[in-house]
């Protein structure tokens, strides 16, 4: 990743390359939420500034995305004119690309534009995987800690 040095402290720098790490527990399918609410790109018609908040959720196989590197990425679209629809499903492809993950889904929740929110939900299921059937636990009322 690159960096400035701007008053002497280095200054991070929106970057298209996402690095990876080695995923700690392969043996075991275990899900990674993330929610991503400061994503922004431009209209490709008008030049104003689209707003989302993405969800990312994906079941890693080898790897796992990193973080900074996570964020660096998402604020390179700031200055470039995406459609909803593409800008989603190119995330979606280079996150799968870097991570080749068992499953993966992203979800762009697009704030109001002329009176229209846009949702955009693209996935990715890696060939010859089955994901595990769901346990749903009893729910607990919100106070079940509470003793009387």
């Amino acid at each position: 990743m690159s960096s400035q040095s701007l008053g002497g402290k280095p200054t991070a720098q929106p970057t298209k390359t996402l690095e990876t790490f080695e995923n700690p527990n392969k043996e075991r399918d275990f899900h990674i939420h993330m929610q991503i609410p400061e994503f922004t790109c431009l209209c490709p018609k008008t030049g104003q500034p689209d707003f989302a908040t993405l969800y990312l959720d994906y079941i890693p196989d080898e790897r796992c995305v990193e973080l900074k590197s996570l964020k660096l990425y998402m604020w390179s679209f700031r200055d470039e004119g995406c459609f909803h629809e593409a800008v989603t499903n190119q995330i979606l492809d280079d996150l799968v690309k870097a991570t080749q993950p068992r499953f993966m889904r992203l979800t762009a929740k697009f704030y109001v534009r002329g009176g229209i929110f846009t949702n955009v939900v693209a996935e990715h299921v890696k060939t010859g995987w089955k994901a595990q059937p769901t346990i749903e636990f009893t729910k607990f009322p919100s106070d079940s800690n509470v003793r009387d």
